[in-house]
């Protein structure tokens, strides 16, 4: 089969377009061929073994993937040949074929393009994940979004705005910030020309923000967590800026304000149940338009380690997906 293949740790350019053999299927595992895979973040960092799963060399980056079932193990009761799926995989999804196990496959409605599947949900999983699990936030409450126009970033400024929200978008371009203002976000800041602490301040008229959803650290962190308001809830999702900031939790104390962690993936292991309930909601908000993803650019297999570059070369607005014959 055809794979986008990671011999050694290193920059995109340095994968490579090949064939491999197919992979061999355990007992808890399902088969799928796949369709559609997105593009993430963490697929950057983890061709540098930078990202806090290490597979073994050689392997195939990718670790969203939607396609259908070919072959399931024998001790697998849920899933069945032939069903259209989505799946978090880790990586091994730049490929025709990946293996998955079972309790990370999700099957999807027959009018769920694959597109769409392998573009919910990591992105959208994750920043519903925040909003309703992590801040709980509350319609009415204001929601500043730092990297707002990447995948993550502009799934919460749909959801921030579906929850009730009064969405702060900061971006660092008009582009992208445009995008954000046509999905939902009701103010703007370009937090490369201005200044971060003192727009949330004049946007706020003073209070500060009540949920903070921080993709990508650096130095955004610190003007951001000044800007919170009391009893605000900081959402740590991402360093995408490559720099994990240090913040000076006097403010958290002074503020009476909450930093959490968002992780996603492990949420999805330790609360099964929890998650599987969040993804059946995000697929019912999609079936009934209330939220939707914006898709940047779709790139052939072939192509794939281009769309890496473009995602750490920050070019990506909403989610780029890979999409195999």
């Amino acid at each position: 089969m055809k794979a986008i293949i990671c011999q050694q740790f290193g920059l995109p350019d340095s994968l490579i377009y090949t064939e491999i053999p197919e992979p061999l299927l355990g007992n808890q595992e399902v088969m799928i061929r796949v369709f559609a895979c997105a593009v993430n973040f963490p697929d950057v960092l983890i061709i540098q073994n930078k990202y806090q799963f290490k597979p073994e060399l050689p392997f195939s980056p990718g670790g969203e993937v939607s396609g259908i079932i070919e072959q399931v193990g024998s001790d697998v009761k849920n899933l069945k040949k032939g069903q259209r799926v989505l799946a978090l995989c880790g990586w091994g999804g730049f490929a025709e074929k990946v293996k998955v196990g079972a309790d990370r496959v999700f099957p999807i409605p027959d009018e769920m393009d694959y597109v769409t599947a392998a573009s919910t949900l990591y992105t959208f999983g994750t920043a519903y994940h925040a909003l309703k699990d992590r801040a709980q936030i509350k319609s009415g409450e204001t929601l500043l979004v730092l990297g707002a126009s990447g995948g993550v970033g502009l799934a919460a400024v749909v959801l921030g705005k579906v929850l009730g929200a009064k969405v702060i978008a900061a971006a660092s371009t008009a582009d992208k910030l445009e995008i954000c203002q046509k999905h939902g976000a009701e103010q703007l800041i370009n937090y490369e020309s201005e200044d971060l602490k003192e727009r949330i301040k004049a946007l706020t008229d003073g209070k500060g923000v009540d949920v903070i959803l921080d993709v990508v650290g650096g130095k955004y962190a610190d003007p951001a967590l000044r800007g919170m308001a009391w009893k605000g809830r900081y959402l740590v999702v991402g360093f995408a800026a490559g720099e994990i900031p240090k913040l000076p939790f006097n403010l958290a104390l002074l503020k009476g304000c909450s930093v959490m962690g968002v992780f996603w993936g492990r949420f999805s292991t330790e609360e099964p149940q929890q998650n599987q309930q969040n993804i059946n909601e995000l697929v019912e908000m999609i079936q009934q338009g209330k939220i939707s993803q914006h898709i940047h650019k779709i790139y052939p297999l072939q192509e794939a380690p281009q769309a890496l570059q473009d995602m750490l070369d920050r070019k990506i607005i909403g989610k780029a997906i890979v999409e195999i014959d």
